[in-house]
């Protein structure tokens, strides 16, 4: 049971979950750990880790936002191209507090002490995928963690709402 006590600590107000994607350029330069490390120091508690390939389809499902954009392609190519790290976290504010840590996606425009600007090294190759609000959450989860939201619903542990 969540005690409020990811993030900056309180009464579990603003307590929600968000998901994370170490992509294959973390996973393949030995990152993971100092990754994950990085949220479970901020707070954060992980719910779910997964080690996993994304296949084709899975990929343009994660990634169906992006779709018809100039570097879908590559996206896809990128994500597809090795084995990737997901994990749900929840702590306060994980959203806006992830992503904060996570930093902009061009790891070259990323300032030091956030994810991408201390480990990431271009704009695809920026080592980690965090959503960007509750929406992209729900609907990414479902595509790494099938039947996640239904399992938290019947448990009655959303955070979300």
């Amino acid at each position: 049971m969540a005690d409020g006590s990811g993030g900056s600590g309180g009464s579990g107000r603003g307590l929600e979950r968000t998901l994370i994607v170490v992509k294959p350029d973390a996973v393949s330069r030995g990152l993971v750990g100092e990754i994950l490390s990085r949220f479970e120091r901020r707070g954060f508690r992980i719910l779910e880790l997964r080690l996993l390939k994304l296949g084709r389809s899975q990929a343009e499902d994660f990634y169906r936002p992006h779709a018809g954009k100039e570097f879908f392609e590559s996206l896809i190519s990128f994500i597809t191209s090795g084995p990737v790290v997901a994990a749900v976290l929840e702590g306060r504010n994980a959203i806006s507090a992830v992503r904060a840590m996570v930093g902009p996606t061009d790891s070259a425009s990323a300032p030091p002490g956030t994810i991408r600007g201390d480990l990431g090294l271009g704009l695809t190759d920026n080592v980690i995928h965090a959503s960007d609000s509750r929406e992209s959450f729900e609907r990414e989860v479902e595509v790494l963690f099938p039947g996640f939201l239904s399992r938290e619903a019947e448990a009655g542990t959303s955070a979300q709402g």
